[in-house]
């Protein structure tokens, strides 16, 4: 796992007033509570502006079933927003913004099946940020500007802590590798960097692994459940 690649800082910005103008159009609509509970203290609350059935209440991260999203109800107004999400040029299974308030904190935890070497992967843009932001990644702290685009690995252990005085607010991108997203990553990284050894597992954890794969129903993860099986 050393050489994989934890997170790559794309060469793309964004217009953060442009950003928060489109963002003031849809704060007004009911923020859902993030369903891992468990996961963190605070605040942390989400809104959906690509999902299953085009509900801006569905902030499910994996897609369940062969259902497309599409943009939500509340996205009418936001043409920037649109305008950013429509510049990525892959499936996207859902989009979100996520709303870690301040004083809110994530706790350490991993994202299983979360990385681009498993053909399903995430991109932060940050709207609303402040220097008190400590977001963890494998150890590493990273400094998430607004307006920036970056991917993060999140099968690698991170965490949240907004220590400042207002919210955090990130829109996250789910969606599928494709060629023209081997094209962005490839130019940040080699290929070799995006390949994950298939580690030896014990029956049960190949067949948790299998079940997580099943779920994102994409080509590279049917490839790796198939690798998987030959053991």
């Amino acid at each position: 796992m050393d050489n994989l690649v934890r997170y790559i800082k794309f060469p793309i910005q964004w217009d953060p007033e442009r950003l928060q103008k489109d963002l003031q159009k849809i704060t007004n609509h009911q923020w859902k509570p993030h369903y891992n509970t468990n996961d963190y203290d605070g605040d942390w609350s989400s809104i959906a502006l690509v999902s299953q059935g085009g509900k801006s209440d569905n902030i499910n991260a994996f897609p369940i079933g062969t259902e497309k999203a599409t943009y939500t109800e509340i996205m009418d107004p936001c043409l920037y927003l649109k305008e950013v999400i429509d510049s990525f040029a892959f499936e996207k299974t859902t989009v979100r913004l996520l709303r870690l308030a301040a004083g809110a904190s994530v706790k350490p935890h991993t994202d299983n099946c979360l990385g681009y070497e498993d053909g399903y992967f995430r991109i932060h843009i940050p709207i609303i940020t402040n220097e008190h932001v400590e977001f963890i990644l494998d150890g590493q702290r990273l400094q998430m500007n607004e307006g920036e685009c970056w991917y993060i690995d999140a099968n690698f252990t991170h965490s949240v802590a907004n220590n400042g005085a207002q919210d955090r607010i990130h829109l996250v991108i789910d969606g599928i590798r494709n060629e023209w997203t081997d094209k962005l990553f490839f130019q940040q990284a080699s290929e070799e960097q995006f390949i994950r050894p298939i580690p030896e597992l014990k029956d049960n954890e190949k067949q948790l692994m299998i079940e997580e794969l099943k779920k994102m129903n994409t080509p590279v993860a049917n490839q790796i459940i198939a690798e998987l099986l030959k053991k």
